[in-house]
């Protein structure tokens, strides 16, 4: 009787906490509905015009569009930039969240802070950072131009420009990943006799591979749809330095809808495909925690 006289008044209080956590059903009705309502305006309707504008003069007059000159070499510029800039993130990223994560040395705040700085540095900020250093009347312009080296208002221009806006997300993906782990299994693995370089590839590298693969497709994604630094520093030299959100821009300011909304349409759908592989990578990556979790209680059991 002792011990069974507190149980009562204890789960009555943790009924009555439960009770008040929980929202009535009019008011979470009323926050999904504003919250569905506001994807549905906001994003999906906006979505669905860009596919409604591209076929609005059928299928013939969306593929003739993609076929121009012009819309092809900005699909193509777009892809190489993109090829350049995403396996150049993914180095600096692991070194970087490597480096910020396992070990402690002067200048570690700095070298963080430096890492958000395209975060909240506008991109067409940025773009006139490029066009002061490598510009024609820029610090390093004139000794450029003596070598008959052209960075403004060409490709590694466009590189460059892409390639600050886009490193921090691989990084920024790590860092808290890596740091959460510690270093534990990495010491172990020295200790072992494993080299640096193995100790990363079968320890480091498979604990941290949804994180890696998770800040690939978000840097891919903004490669391919960047505009504000790049259009500073590209020209806009049709079927040279064009990439697709340019050459979206200048369809749309030539009234050509139909060009404009199916080269749109394409963005669209790396969209919607960076979409799902994000979608399946946090599935794939739930799904292998709770398998950890119930081999650790299985184990623990036995």
């Amino acid at each position: 009787m002792a011990h069974g006289i507190p149980k009562g008044p204890q789960v009555a209080m943790n009924s009555k906490s439960r009770r008040g956590i929980e929202e009535p059903e009019f008011i979470r009705k009323v926050l999904i509905g504003i919250a569905v309502g506001f994807v549905g305006v906001f994003l999906l309707l906006p979505l669905a015009n860009v596919f409604a504008q591209a076929f609005a003069k059928g299928w013939s007059a969306y593929i003739q569009s993609l076929q121009q000159p012009d819309t092809r070499s900005a699909v193509l510029l777009t892809l190489l930039v993109s090829a350049i800039c995403v396996p150049l993130n993914l180095v600096f990223g692991v070194i970087a969240a490597w480096a910020v994560a396992k070990f402690q040395f002067r200048g570690k705040a700095l070298l963080i802070t430096l890492i958000d700085l395209p975060f909240s540095v506008s991109p067409v900020v940025s773009g006139l950072i490029y066009v002061v250093m490598f510009g024609a009347q820029g610090y390093l312009g004139p000794w450029l131009d003596s070598k008959d080296i052209q960075i403004i208002f060409a490709v590694p221009g466009i590189v460059l420009a892409t390639l600050f806006v886009t490193f921090p997300f691989v990084a920024r993906e790590l860092i808290p990943l890596m740091e959460a782990q510690g270093s534990d299994a990495e010491q172990a693995a020295l200790t072992l006799g494993a080299t640096g370089w193995q100790t990363f590839r079968y320890v480091t590298l498979p604990s941290v591979k949804w994180g890696l693969l998770y800040g690939v497709i978000l840097c891919n994604a903004r490669a391919m749809g960047e505009f504000g630094a790049v259009s500073v520093v590209s020209g806009h030299i049709s079927g040279v330095t064009e990439t697709l959100p340019l050459r979206i821009e200048k369809l749309h300011q030539e009234y050509q809808s139909v060009g404009a909304f199916s080269a749109a349409s394409l963005l669209a759908i790396l969209a919607l495909i960076t979409l799902g592989l994000k979608t399946w990578l946090e599935r794939r990556q739930a799904a292998e925690q709770a398998l950890g979790q119930s081999d650790s209680l299985s184990s623990h059991e036995h």
